[in-house]
Protein backbone atom coordinates (compact mmCIF):
# COMPACT_ATOMS: atom_id res chain seq x y z
CA UNK A 1 0.00 0.00 0.00
CA UNK A 2 1.61 3.39 -0.60
CA UNK A 3 2.02 6.07 1.90
CA UNK A 4 -0.51 8.39 2.34
CA UNK A 5 0.33 11.62 0.22
CA UNK A 6 0.53 14.69 2.01
CA UNK A 7 -0.61 18.41 0.32
CA UNK A 8 2.66 20.19 -0.43
CA UNK A 9 3.53 22.71 2.85
CA UNK A 10 5.35 25.46 2.20
CA UNK A 11 6.00 28.66 4.69
CA UNK A 12 5.81 32.33 4.31
CA UNK A 13 5.23 35.66 5.86
CA UNK A 14 2.63 35.90 3.63
CA UNK A 15 -0.71 35.11 1.42
CA UNK A 16 -0.07 33.87 -1.66
CA UNK A 17 -1.73 35.32 -4.28
CA UNK A 18 -3.76 31.83 -5.92
CA UNK A 19 -4.75 30.50 -2.24
CA UNK A 20 -8.18 29.83 -2.56
CA UNK A 21 -9.01 29.45 1.82
CA UNK A 22 -7.79 31.72 4.30
CA UNK A 23 -8.06 30.55 7.68
CA UNK A 24 -7.31 32.97 11.23
CA UNK A 25 -8.20 32.54 14.43
CA UNK A 26 -10.64 33.66 16.62
CA UNK A 27 -9.16 33.92 20.64
CA UNK A 28 -10.60 35.35 23.61
CA UNK A 29 -9.05 39.47 22.70
CA UNK A 30 -10.48 38.72 19.15
CA UNK A 31 -9.12 37.38 15.96
CA UNK A 32 -5.54 36.33 15.34
CA UNK A 33 -3.83 36.03 12.15
CA UNK A 34 -5.17 38.62 10.08
CA UNK A 35 -3.15 39.56 7.55
CA UNK A 36 -2.00 43.16 6.85
CA UNK A 37 -4.38 45.22 4.77
CA UNK A 38 -7.00 42.59 5.25
CA UNK A 39 -8.66 44.22 8.41
CA UNK A 40 -8.88 47.66 6.65
CA UNK A 41 -10.68 46.59 3.63
CA UNK A 42 -12.95 44.63 5.42
CA UNK A 43 -14.48 46.94 7.33
CA UNK A 44 -14.37 49.49 3.69
CA UNK A 45 -16.25 46.47 2.06
CA UNK A 46 -18.64 45.92 4.82
CA UNK A 47 -18.75 48.22 7.32
CA UNK A 48 -17.97 46.66 10.16
CA UNK A 49 -14.76 44.93 11.51
CA UNK A 50 -13.65 41.37 10.78
CA UNK A 51 -14.30 40.00 14.34
CA UNK A 52 -17.66 41.61 14.61
CA UNK A 53 -18.92 39.74 11.11
CA UNK A 54 -17.46 36.78 11.82
CA UNK A 55 -19.21 36.82 15.83
CA UNK A 56 -22.76 37.88 14.00
CA UNK A 57 -22.13 34.72 12.36
CA UNK A 58 -21.85 32.49 14.80
CA UNK A 59 -18.18 32.43 15.05
CA UNK A 60 -16.50 30.97 18.87
CA UNK A 61 -13.22 30.89 19.93
CA UNK A 62 -14.07 27.28 21.13
CA UNK A 63 -11.96 24.39 19.82
CA UNK A 64 -13.23 22.98 16.55
CA UNK A 65 -15.54 25.60 15.68
CA UNK A 66 -15.05 26.65 12.28
CA UNK A 67 -16.82 29.67 10.73
CA UNK A 68 -17.14 30.76 6.98
CA UNK A 69 -17.58 34.28 6.49
CA UNK A 70 -17.69 36.48 3.46
CA UNK A 71 -14.46 37.07 1.99
CA UNK A 72 -13.26 40.23 0.22
CA UNK A 73 -13.61 40.40 -3.57
CA UNK A 74 -10.90 39.02 -5.70
CA UNK A 75 -9.50 37.64 -2.24
CA UNK A 76 -9.91 33.76 -0.58
CA UNK A 77 -12.85 32.61 1.21
CA UNK A 78 -11.78 33.36 4.89
CA UNK A 79 -12.44 30.73 7.49
CA UNK A 80 -12.60 31.84 11.14
CA UNK A 81 -11.46 28.63 14.07
CA UNK A 82 -11.64 28.81 17.30
CA UNK A 83 -8.10 28.60 19.22
CA UNK A 84 -9.80 29.02 22.79
CA UNK A 85 -10.45 31.61 25.23
CA UNK A 86 -6.96 32.23 26.58
CA UNK A 87 -3.68 32.70 25.69
CA UNK A 88 -3.27 29.84 23.12
CA UNK A 89 -0.50 26.32 23.53
CA UNK A 90 0.84 24.98 20.79
CA UNK A 91 -1.73 22.49 20.91
CA UNK A 92 -4.61 24.74 21.15
CA UNK A 93 -2.81 26.08 17.12
CA UNK A 94 -2.52 22.10 16.44
CA UNK A 95 -5.59 21.22 16.87
CA UNK A 96 -6.95 24.63 15.59
CA UNK A 97 -4.92 24.39 12.02
CA UNK A 98 -6.52 20.63 11.73
CA UNK A 99 -10.10 21.68 12.19
CA UNK A 100 -9.31 24.49 10.12
CA UNK A 101 -7.74 22.46 7.42
CA UNK A 102 -10.05 19.75 7.90
CA UNK A 103 -13.51 22.32 7.17
CA UNK A 104 -11.76 24.21 4.34
CA UNK A 105 -11.58 20.12 2.70
CA UNK A 106 -15.20 20.72 2.71
CA UNK A 107 -15.46 23.68 0.26
CA UNK A 108 -13.78 21.95 -2.17
CA UNK A 109 -15.92 21.48 -5.51
CA UNK A 110 -14.06 20.19 -8.37
CA UNK A 111 -10.51 21.37 -8.31
CA UNK A 112 -8.37 20.80 -4.84
CA UNK A 113 -7.69 23.91 -2.56
CA UNK A 114 -5.01 26.19 -1.98
CA UNK A 115 -5.04 26.41 1.95
CA UNK A 116 -3.44 29.47 3.93
CA UNK A 117 -3.17 28.90 7.88
CA UNK A 118 -2.39 32.43 9.42
CA UNK A 119 -2.94 31.89 13.27
CA UNK A 120 -0.49 34.75 14.43
CA UNK A 121 2.27 31.92 14.85
CA UNK A 122 5.69 33.45 15.57
CA UNK A 123 7.82 30.95 16.68
CA UNK A 124 9.39 27.71 15.83
CA UNK A 125 7.24 26.01 18.42
CA UNK A 126 3.96 27.24 17.16
CA UNK A 127 4.83 27.61 13.43
CA UNK A 128 5.74 23.75 13.47
CA UNK A 129 2.37 23.21 15.54
CA UNK A 130 0.23 24.37 12.87
CA UNK A 131 2.18 22.85 10.32
CA UNK A 132 1.92 19.84 11.71
CA UNK A 133 -2.09 20.62 12.75
CA UNK A 134 -2.94 21.72 9.46
CA UNK A 135 -0.91 18.39 7.30
CA UNK A 136 -2.51 16.21 10.55
CA UNK A 137 -6.15 17.44 9.71
CA UNK A 138 -5.65 16.60 5.65
CA UNK A 139 -5.61 13.38 6.12
CA UNK A 140 -8.68 11.24 4.88
CA UNK A 141 -8.22 7.41 4.39
CA UNK A 142 -9.43 6.58 0.95
CA UNK A 143 -12.07 3.77 1.02
CA UNK A 144 -11.08 0.70 -1.43
CA UNK A 145 -14.10 1.19 -3.94
CA UNK A 146 -15.01 -0.05 -7.65
CA UNK A 147 -15.12 3.49 -9.00
CA UNK A 148 -12.37 6.29 -9.45
CA UNK A 149 -10.60 7.50 -6.05
CA UNK A 150 -11.53 10.75 -4.22
CA UNK A 151 -9.42 13.46 -5.31
CA UNK A 152 -7.32 15.39 -2.60
CA UNK A 153 -9.62 18.05 -1.34
CA UNK A 154 -6.65 19.95 -0.26
CA UNK A 155 -3.78 20.96 -2.85
CA UNK A 156 -1.80 22.93 -0.48
CA UNK A 157 -0.92 24.15 2.35
CA UNK A 158 0.79 27.77 3.37
CA UNK A 159 1.78 28.21 6.63
CA UNK A 160 1.71 32.25 7.24
CA UNK A 161 4.22 33.54 9.96
CA UNK A 162 3.90 37.00 11.12
CA UNK A 163 6.41 39.72 10.23
CA UNK A 164 8.85 39.74 13.37
CA UNK A 165 9.47 35.75 13.05
CA UNK A 166 12.67 34.45 12.33
CA UNK A 167 13.02 32.87 9.03
CA UNK A 168 15.90 29.81 9.14
CA UNK A 169 14.27 28.70 12.73
CA UNK A 170 11.13 28.63 11.25
CA UNK A 171 11.51 27.17 8.23
CA UNK A 172 13.56 24.13 9.97
CA UNK A 173 10.20 23.81 12.57
CA UNK A 174 7.87 23.39 9.03
CA UNK A 175 10.42 21.05 7.65
CA UNK A 176 10.66 19.09 11.00
CA UNK A 177 7.15 18.99 10.91
CA UNK A 178 6.52 17.49 7.49
CA UNK A 179 8.69 14.84 8.42
CA UNK A 180 6.81 14.45 11.69
CA UNK A 181 3.01 14.41 10.14
CA UNK A 182 3.76 11.77 7.19
CA UNK A 183 5.46 9.70 10.22
CA UNK A 184 1.76 9.95 12.01
CA UNK A 185 -0.39 9.43 8.71
CA UNK A 186 1.94 6.36 7.84
CA UNK A 187 0.49 4.74 11.26
CA UNK A 188 -2.89 5.73 10.64
CA UNK A 189 -2.85 4.27 6.99
CA UNK A 190 -1.81 0.75 8.54
CA UNK A 191 -3.91 1.05 10.85
CA UNK A 192 -7.17 2.13 8.93
CA UNK A 193 -5.88 -0.83 6.09
CA UNK A 194 -8.60 -3.85 6.59
CA UNK A 195 -6.93 -6.65 7.76
CA UNK A 196 -7.37 -8.96 5.26
CA UNK A 197 -4.68 -6.80 3.76
CA UNK A 198 -2.53 -6.07 6.50
CA UNK A 199 -1.63 -9.17 8.14
CA UNK A 200 2.17 -10.08 9.84
CA UNK A 201 3.98 -10.90 6.30
CA UNK A 202 2.35 -7.77 4.33
CA UNK A 203 3.06 -5.91 7.77
CA UNK A 204 6.48 -6.80 7.96
CA UNK A 205 6.79 -5.66 3.93
CA UNK A 206 4.92 -2.29 4.37
CA UNK A 207 8.02 -1.53 7.14
CA UNK A 208 10.67 -2.89 4.22
CA UNK A 209 8.81 -0.49 1.89
CA UNK A 210 9.05 2.37 4.30
CA UNK A 211 12.73 2.44 5.34
CA UNK A 212 14.03 1.10 2.10
CA UNK A 213 15.54 4.23 1.10
CA UNK A 214 16.52 5.30 5.06
CA UNK A 215 19.41 4.74 6.91
CA UNK A 216 17.82 1.93 9.02
CA UNK A 217 18.46 -1.61 8.79
CA UNK A 218 15.94 -4.73 8.72
CA UNK A 219 15.12 -7.82 9.99
CA UNK A 220 12.65 -9.78 9.73
CA UNK A 221 12.19 -13.08 11.39
CA UNK A 222 9.70 -15.40 9.12
CA UNK A 223 7.79 -18.95 11.42
CA UNK A 224 10.72 -20.74 11.05
CA UNK A 225 13.44 -18.51 12.69
CA UNK A 226 10.88 -17.69 15.50
CA UNK A 227 10.74 -21.13 16.65
CA UNK A 228 14.56 -21.69 16.05
CA UNK A 229 15.34 -18.96 18.14
CA UNK A 230 12.69 -19.44 20.93
CA UNK A 231 10.06 -16.66 20.70
CA UNK A 232 7.45 -18.93 22.19
CA UNK A 233 5.14 -16.39 22.87
CA UNK A 234 4.66 -14.65 19.39
CA UNK A 235 4.33 -18.65 17.97
CA UNK A 236 1.49 -19.47 20.56
CA UNK A 237 -0.25 -16.16 19.81
CA UNK A 238 -0.14 -16.81 16.01
CA UNK A 239 -0.30 -20.09 15.60
CA UNK A 240 -4.34 -20.10 15.36
CA UNK A 241 -3.95 -18.07 12.11
CA UNK A 242 -3.01 -19.63 8.47
CA UNK A 243 -0.87 -16.32 7.92
CA UNK A 244 2.16 -16.96 10.31
CA UNK A 245 3.67 -14.40 12.73
CA UNK A 246 6.86 -12.18 12.11
CA UNK A 247 9.04 -10.23 14.16
CA UNK A 248 10.39 -6.94 12.35
CA UNK A 249 13.46 -5.08 13.62
CA UNK A 250 14.86 -1.86 12.67
CA UNK A 251 18.15 -0.88 13.61
CA UNK A 252 19.27 2.95 13.01
CA UNK A 253 22.28 3.73 14.18
CA UNK A 254 24.00 6.87 13.64
CA UNK A 255 27.89 8.10 13.91
CA UNK A 256 28.44 9.83 16.96
CA UNK A 257 25.44 8.52 18.94
CA UNK A 258 25.56 8.41 22.50
CA UNK A 259 22.12 7.00 23.58
CA UNK A 260 20.78 4.23 22.83
CA UNK A 261 16.50 3.63 23.00
CA UNK A 262 15.01 0.39 21.78
CA UNK A 263 11.33 0.42 21.30
CA UNK A 264 8.90 -2.37 21.00
CA UNK A 265 5.42 -2.20 19.70
CA UNK A 266 2.54 -4.49 19.64
CA UNK A 267 1.06 -5.48 15.92
CA UNK A 268 -1.51 -7.71 16.26
CA UNK A 269 -3.43 -7.46 13.00
CA UNK A 270 -6.58 -8.72 14.04
CA UNK A 271 -7.79 -9.54 17.81
CA UNK A 272 -10.80 -12.08 17.63
CA UNK A 273 -9.52 -12.89 21.39
CA UNK A 274 -8.23 -16.40 20.22
CA UNK A 275 -10.22 -19.12 21.96
CA UNK A 276 -11.68 -16.86 24.81
CA UNK A 277 -13.42 -15.32 21.78
CA UNK A 278 -14.61 -11.44 21.69
CA UNK A 279 -18.26 -10.26 21.45
CA UNK A 280 -19.44 -9.01 17.61
CA UNK A 281 -19.24 -5.68 18.61
CA UNK A 282 -15.91 -5.76 20.24
CA UNK A 283 -14.23 -7.52 17.67
CA UNK A 284 -14.84 -5.24 14.83
CA UNK A 285 -11.88 -2.27 15.49
CA UNK A 286 -9.72 -4.96 16.27
CA UNK A 287 -7.62 -4.17 12.93
CA UNK A 288 -6.19 -1.40 15.19
CA UNK A 289 -4.65 -3.55 17.85
CA UNK A 290 -1.15 -3.60 15.34
CA UNK A 291 -1.31 0.52 16.52
CA UNK A 292 1.50 0.07 18.99
CA UNK A 293 3.85 -1.77 16.36
CA UNK A 294 2.54 1.11 13.78
CA UNK A 295 4.01 4.05 15.94
CA UNK A 296 7.15 2.55 16.97
CA UNK A 297 8.44 1.41 13.23
CA UNK A 298 6.78 4.58 11.81
CA UNK A 299 8.58 6.67 14.73
CA UNK A 300 11.70 5.08 14.44
CA UNK A 301 11.23 6.13 10.58
CA UNK A 302 10.46 9.54 11.47
CA UNK A 303 14.13 9.67 13.64
CA UNK A 304 16.31 8.70 11.15
CA UNK A 305 14.61 11.20 8.87
CA UNK A 306 15.01 13.76 10.87
CA UNK A 307 19.01 12.98 11.16
CA UNK A 308 18.49 12.47 15.79
CA UNK A 309 22.03 11.42 17.03
CA UNK A 310 20.38 8.70 18.70
CA UNK A 311 20.63 5.10 18.36
CA UNK A 312 16.90 3.53 18.10
CA UNK A 313 16.23 -0.46 18.14
CA UNK A 314 12.43 -1.08 17.54
CA UNK A 315 10.26 -4.25 17.32
CA UNK A 316 7.07 -5.38 15.88
CA UNK A 317 6.04 -8.27 17.74
CA UNK A 318 3.22 -9.12 14.58
CA UNK A 319 0.60 -12.10 14.75
CA UNK A 320 -2.96 -12.36 14.15
CA UNK A 321 -4.94 -13.85 16.73
CA UNK A 322 -7.76 -16.23 15.49
CA UNK A 323 -9.19 -19.51 17.18
CA UNK A 324 -8.73 -22.88 14.92
CA UNK A 325 -7.66 -26.20 15.97
CA UNK A 326 -3.83 -25.02 16.11
CA UNK A 327 -4.73 -22.34 18.49
CA UNK A 328 -3.27 -22.13 21.81
CA UNK A 329 -5.59 -22.43 25.61
CA UNK A 330 -6.62 -21.52 28.38
CA UNK A 331 -3.89 -23.09 30.83
CA UNK A 332 -1.14 -23.82 28.11
CA UNK A 333 2.18 -23.42 29.29
CA UNK A 334 4.58 -21.51 26.77
CA UNK A 335 8.24 -21.16 27.14
CA UNK A 336 9.51 -17.34 26.26
CA UNK A 337 11.97 -16.06 24.21
CA UNK A 338 14.93 -16.27 26.62
CA UNK A 339 13.65 -19.60 28.57
CA UNK A 340 11.39 -17.66 31.12
CA UNK A 341 7.88 -19.99 31.07
CA UNK A 342 4.18 -18.59 31.29
CA UNK A 343 1.03 -20.02 32.11
CA UNK A 344 -1.60 -18.57 29.82
CA UNK A 345 -4.36 -17.41 31.94
CA UNK A 346 -6.98 -16.29 28.78
CA UNK A 347 -6.38 -16.09 24.83
CA UNK A 348 -7.42 -12.66 24.76
CA UNK A 349 -4.79 -11.25 26.72
CA UNK A 350 -2.53 -11.96 23.71
CA UNK A 351 -0.46 -9.16 23.72
CA UNK A 352 1.88 -9.24 26.98
CA UNK A 353 2.74 -12.34 25.32
CA UNK A 354 4.37 -11.03 21.91
CA UNK A 355 5.23 -8.00 23.48
CA UNK A 356 7.13 -10.34 26.59
CA UNK A 357 8.89 -12.10 23.33
CA UNK A 358 10.08 -8.81 21.78
CA UNK A 359 10.74 -7.20 25.52
CA UNK A 360 13.38 -9.88 26.48
CA UNK A 361 15.10 -10.00 22.83
CA UNK A 362 15.30 -6.02 23.23
CA UNK A 363 17.31 -6.37 26.13
CA UNK A 364 19.80 -8.28 25.08
CA UNK A 365 20.54 -5.19 22.60
CA UNK A 366 21.71 -3.23 25.32
CA UNK A 367 20.02 -0.10 25.57
CA UNK A 368 20.12 2.68 27.97
CA UNK A 369 16.02 2.96 27.95
CA UNK A 370 13.22 0.17 26.46
CA UNK A 371 9.87 1.70 26.04
CA UNK A 372 6.86 -0.55 24.36
CA UNK A 373 3.78 1.01 23.41
CA UNK A 374 0.58 -1.38 22.81
CA UNK A 375 -3.00 -1.41 22.95
CA UNK A 376 -3.00 -4.00 25.82
CA UNK A 377 -5.81 -3.38 27.84
CA UNK A 378 -9.50 -2.81 28.06
CA UNK A 379 -9.42 -1.31 32.06
CA UNK A 380 -6.94 1.59 30.84
CA UNK A 381 -9.37 2.95 28.47
CA UNK A 382 -11.97 2.69 31.63
CA UNK A 383 -9.56 4.24 33.96
CA UNK A 384 -8.24 6.71 31.65
CA UNK A 385 -10.84 7.57 28.48
CA UNK A 386 -10.59 7.50 25.50
CA UNK A 387 -8.09 10.19 24.48
CA UNK A 388 -5.73 9.45 27.27
CA UNK A 389 -3.04 6.90 26.84
CA UNK A 390 -1.44 5.32 30.76
CA UNK A 391 1.82 5.20 31.36
CA UNK A 392 3.67 2.92 33.46
CA UNK A 393 7.12 2.56 34.27
CA UNK A 394 10.09 1.34 36.47
CA UNK A 395 12.37 4.40 36.82
CA UNK A 396 10.32 8.11 37.90
CA UNK A 397 13.17 9.44 35.70
CA UNK A 398 12.00 8.20 32.85
CA UNK A 399 8.55 9.08 33.54
CA UNK A 400 9.48 12.97 33.75
CA UNK A 401 10.65 12.53 30.34
CA UNK A 402 8.20 11.06 28.70
CA UNK A 403 5.54 13.15 30.11
CA UNK A 404 7.82 16.16 29.10
CA UNK A 405 8.03 14.90 25.61
CA UNK A 406 4.13 14.02 25.09
CA UNK A 407 3.38 17.55 26.42
CA UNK A 408 5.79 19.32 23.74
CA UNK A 409 3.90 16.93 21.14
CA UNK A 410 0.51 17.67 22.40
CA UNK A 411 -0.26 13.95 23.61
CA UNK A 412 -2.20 13.23 26.62
CA UNK A 413 -0.45 10.27 29.16
CA UNK A 414 -1.23 9.92 32.71
CA UNK A 415 1.20 7.87 34.96
CA UNK A 416 -0.81 5.09 36.36
CA UNK A 417 1.62 2.77 39.58
CA UNK A 418 2.15 -0.66 40.00
CA UNK A 419 2.25 -1.71 43.27
CA UNK A 420 3.84 -4.09 44.98
CA UNK A 421 0.43 -6.17 45.46
CA UNK A 422 0.34 -6.74 42.02
CA UNK A 423 3.12 -8.93 41.61
CA UNK A 424 1.34 -11.28 43.58
CA UNK A 425 -1.78 -11.78 41.12
CA UNK A 426 0.76 -13.25 38.73
CA UNK A 427 1.96 -16.23 40.41
CA UNK A 428 1.51 -19.83 39.22
CA UNK A 429 1.46 -22.88 40.08
CA UNK A 430 2.60 -24.39 37.32
CA UNK A 431 4.72 -22.20 35.27
CA UNK A 432 6.76 -18.89 36.59
CA UNK A 433 4.22 -16.95 36.38
CA UNK A 434 0.80 -16.43 35.07
CA UNK A 435 0.06 -14.12 31.76
CA UNK A 436 -3.20 -12.91 34.16
CA UNK A 437 -4.17 -11.46 37.05
CA UNK A 438 -6.00 -13.67 39.62
CA UNK A 439 -9.18 -11.21 39.99
CA UNK A 440 -10.84 -8.74 37.31
CA UNK A 441 -8.76 -5.50 39.56
CA UNK A 442 -6.53 -3.57 38.44
CA UNK A 443 -5.68 -5.12 34.65
CA UNK A 444 -3.92 -2.88 33.30
CA UNK A 445 -1.45 -2.43 35.97
CA UNK A 446 -1.38 -6.19 36.27
CA UNK A 447 -0.64 -6.39 32.64
CA UNK A 448 2.42 -4.03 32.99
CA UNK A 449 3.41 -5.95 36.12
CA UNK A 450 3.53 -8.97 33.67
CA UNK A 451 5.70 -7.23 31.02
CA UNK A 452 8.18 -5.49 33.57
CA UNK A 453 9.02 -9.34 34.18
CA UNK A 454 10.70 -8.97 31.42
CA UNK A 455 12.83 -6.31 31.57
CA UNK A 456 16.56 -6.61 32.90
CA UNK A 457 16.95 -5.31 36.27
CA UNK A 458 18.81 -2.30 36.36
CA UNK A 459 17.30 -1.33 32.60
CA UNK A 460 14.75 1.79 32.53
CA UNK A 461 11.75 0.91 30.67
CA UNK A 462 8.17 2.06 30.30
CA UNK A 463 4.68 1.09 28.90
CA UNK A 464 2.68 2.98 27.00
CA UNK A 465 -0.88 1.52 26.84
CA UNK A 466 -2.63 3.00 24.10
CA UNK A 467 -5.62 1.23 24.14
CA UNK A 468 -7.86 3.92 24.58
CA UNK A 469 -6.46 6.99 21.95
CA UNK A 470 -5.32 4.83 18.68
CA UNK A 471 -8.61 4.88 17.31
CA UNK A 472 -11.35 7.08 16.94
CA UNK A 473 -14.75 5.87 16.16
CA UNK A 474 -16.33 8.86 16.47
CA UNK A 475 -16.27 12.20 14.27
CA UNK A 476 -13.87 14.27 13.96
CA UNK A 477 -12.10 17.01 15.82
CA UNK A 478 -9.41 19.04 15.48
CA UNK A 479 -6.38 16.87 13.38
CA UNK A 480 -7.83 13.69 14.41
CA UNK A 481 -9.72 12.22 11.32
CA UNK A 482 -12.24 8.82 12.17
CA UNK A 483 -10.13 5.02 12.01
CA UNK A 484 -6.46 5.66 13.60
CA UNK A 485 -5.03 8.40 14.95
CA UNK A 486 -1.28 7.45 14.98
CA UNK A 487 -0.92 8.13 19.02
CA UNK A 488 2.47 7.53 20.21
CA UNK A 489 4.36 8.63 17.39
CA UNK A 490 4.93 12.00 17.65
CA UNK A 491 5.65 11.34 21.85
CA UNK A 492 8.46 9.14 20.45
CA UNK A 493 9.89 11.29 18.11
CA UNK A 494 10.08 14.24 20.69
CA UNK A 495 11.42 11.84 23.25
CA UNK A 496 14.26 11.06 20.84
CA UNK A 497 14.79 14.59 20.13
CA UNK A 498 15.30 15.26 23.89
CA UNK A 499 17.64 12.34 24.58
CA UNK A 500 20.04 14.00 22.30
CA UNK A 501 19.90 17.62 23.27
Amino acid sequence: MPAPALPPLTFSRTVPNDADVLIIGLGGSGVVGVPDGVEKDYAKRYGVALAEMAKSLGAKAAADNCQAIPGIAGGPRILVVGIGETEPTPEDLRRAAGAGVRSAAGLADDEALGVAVSLGATEPETVRAVAEGALLGSYRYAPITSGDAAEARIGKITVIGEASSRQGPLQDSVEAAKVVAAAVLVAREWVNIPPNLLYPESFAEEARGLVKDAKIAIEVLDEKALAKEGYGGILAVGGGSSRPPRLVRLSYAPRGAKFHLALVGKGITFDSGGLNIKPGDGMYTMKSDMSGAAAVLAATHAIAQLGLKIKVTAYGALAENLPSDTAYRPSDVLTMYGGKTVENGNCDAEGRLVMADALARAGEDKPDLIIDVATLTGACVVALGERTGGLMTNDEETADRILDAAEMAGEDFWQLPIPKEIKPKLESKVADLRSTGSDRYAGALVAAAFLREFIGEDTPWAHLDIAGPAFHGGAPYGYVSPGGTGVAVRTLVALAANLTA
